[in-house]
């Protein structure tokens, strides 16, 4: 039993991570979504940050892509420190959806839904 909820937590902690790489794609204007319209503002419009700062906050969101991905890897081949990795990368992603709230809530629920599933996991 927990062998699958092992796997099906890490394929959620990748698919989470994937969806991250889509700012890069946005972003770096390379590809155009609906759901996810090219910027230059954050925090809910309140701060331009130009072109260039944009690609900054695409490539720190896509570093944490990198850093579920990895996390989920590490819950997989049973990591010691898969936990404080997750964590980390959790509070940071959480940072960087709270700036762009507006189009990343989900996200932010996600990594809220990550925090909570870690604080229940540390009391079992």
């Amino acid at each position: 039993m927990w062998k699958y909820l092992t796997y099906a937590t890490a394929i959620a902690l990748t698919i989470h991570g994937l969806i991250h790489f889509l700012g890069i794609g946005v972003y770096f204007e390379l590809l155009e979504m609906a759901d996810l319209p090219y910027k230059t503002t954050l925090l809910g419009g309140a701060v331009d940050v130009g072109d260039v700062g944009i690609r900054v906050f695409a490539v720190l969101t896509a570093v944490a892509g990198v850093g579920f991905v990895a996390s989920a890897v590490a819950l997989v081949i049973g990591w010691r420190y898969w936990r404080e990795m997750l964590l980390a990368v959790t509070v940071f992603s959480l940072i960087l959806t709270t700036l762009d709230w507006t189009v990343a809530s989900a996200g932010a629920l996600a990594n809220l839904a990550i925090l909570a599933g870690l604080f229940v996991m540390q009391r079992l």
